[in-house]
């Protein structure tokens, strides 16, 4: 049961409608689609949605990597890290998910951000030996 004054179905409606706009939002986006080149929407979507779940209190369902663990061949420089925060913000917006909702995902994904953030490319390093890493500069029209 999760800490919220709603029950895991209503918690895991909401985090599935801000995944849906918000990934909608990323893969159309002009920078951060670039770094979710060859993965599926849907997927990710789902794998998002469970984690959240879970980090927000309700049943463990996901079982991928932490983000610290997912994202360590991505350069995440911290202006792409507000841009994304920014496109979650307007998700949240859009939908009118519950405050206590977003104000729970920003705190979660606060915790991660020192893990996921780097200074520059040098920080990158392989999940696995075939890794190749993402760095996508941010476009110049932004």
């Amino acid at each position: 049961m999760n800490n919220f004054e709603i029950n895991d179905n209503e918690l895991e409606d909401w985090l599935q409608k801000i995944n849906k706009v918000f990934y909608d939002k990323i893969f159309t986006d002009p920078w951060l689609s670039i770094v979710f080149k060859g993965i599926d929407q849907e997927f990710i979507q789902s794998q998002q949605t469970d984690f959240m779940l879970f980090a927000m209190g309700g049943p463990k369902r996901y079982s991928g990597r932490g983000p610290d663990q997912a994202h360590p061949h991505i350069f995440i420089s911290e202006e792409m890290w507000q841009h994304r925060e920014n496109i979650l913000k307007s998700s949240f917006s859009e939908i009118a998910a519950p405050i206590f909702i977003a104000e729970k995902w920003l705190k979660i994904d606060q915790a991660f951000k020192s893990k996921i953030v780097m200074k520059d490319p040098s920080g990158c390093k392989p999940r696995y030996a075939v890794d190749e890493f993402i760095i996508v500069p941010k476009p110049k029209d932004f």
